[in-house]
């Protein structure tokens, strides 16, 4: 186990409060290593939680540019990062934050070629991509992998949050299988939408990302109920929020093979 310095017992004292967390909790989290692909809505403030949560290892994954555009919900950047690489400014922020994470920049496109070089050693993977290949090849990646994934996505006032192969591998018996995400989207909607198109709160990725970190963080410290096997939908327009549990898909074309 990874032992706590006297630092770390005082910035992560809140944690360490927790029954649920406490000492081997933290320590839980300190050994981590969490990969985070897209660094933007989404993962943007799902990667500053997770850092300031104390994951010792943060492997960030985004090879576009931060644009003007980003900054009305991508909170990792500033105005004057605007043109720079979203992997090497964040890991610049992260590191400022805490500068006892490690963190390991790929400004490069996530395909399914580099899926798995790339997310190799993680315990668990967020995706907050927006793109359906991406997405399909992160997915692939972790069933082969054994890594459970944490998948978020937003849309307008929509948003949803799911965990998929939490603890389970490719191995599992049939019936402790749990879904993967092609379960849950086994092909690309024909009329998928980008908030480029049809635009998106700020606000909402700041709740959906701050949401895929805390599962996160349940997952590595584990603590209460992960949302394995369920997807948490959230209204912000209602502010009405609900659970669905999904079942493994017996012709998914990932898992069921």
């Amino acid at each position: 186990m990874t032992a706590l310095t006297p630092d770390d017992l005082e910035r992560f004292s809140r944690h360490i409060l927790l029954k649920e967390i406490g000492g081997p909790g933290q320590q839980r989290l300190k050994a981590a290593h969490v990969a985070i692909v897209g660094l933007g809505g989404l993962g943007a403030p799902a990667a500053m939680y997770l850092a300031a949560a104390g994951v010792g290892k943060l492997t960030l994954i985004d090879d576009d540019g931060v644009s003007l555009s980003n900054l009305q919900r991508q909170i990792l950047y500033r105005t004057t990062d605007v043109q720079q690489l979203k992997a090497l400014v964040g890991r610049d922020s992260l590191a400022a934050l805490n500068p006892g994470v490690e963190i390991t920049p790929f400004a490069v496109e996530l395909d399914a070629m580099k899926a798995e070089r790339l997310l190799a050693g993680a315990d668990v993977v967020l995706d907050g991509t927006d793109d359906f290949d991406t997405r399909f090849a992160v997915n692939a990646a972790c069933h082969a992998l054994g890594i459970p994934l944490v998948s978020g996505a937003v849309g307008r006032w929509d948003g949803q949050v799911g965990v998929f192969a939490s603890g389970r591998t490719k191995d599992a018996p049939a019936d402790q299988r749990l879904p993967c995400y092609r379960c849950f989207v086994p092909e690309e909607p024909p009329q998928a939408e980008h908030c480029s198109e049809v635009g998106v709160v700020g606000a909402l990725t700041g709740v959906i990302g701050s949401m895929m970190a805390l599962e996160t963080i349940k997952i590595i410290a584990r603590a209460g109920e992960t949302l394995a096997g369920r997807v948490f939908l959230f209204d912000g327009l209602k502010a009405e929020a609900r659970t669905v549990r999904l079942k493994p898909d017996p012709a998914c074309p990932v898992c069921a093979r």
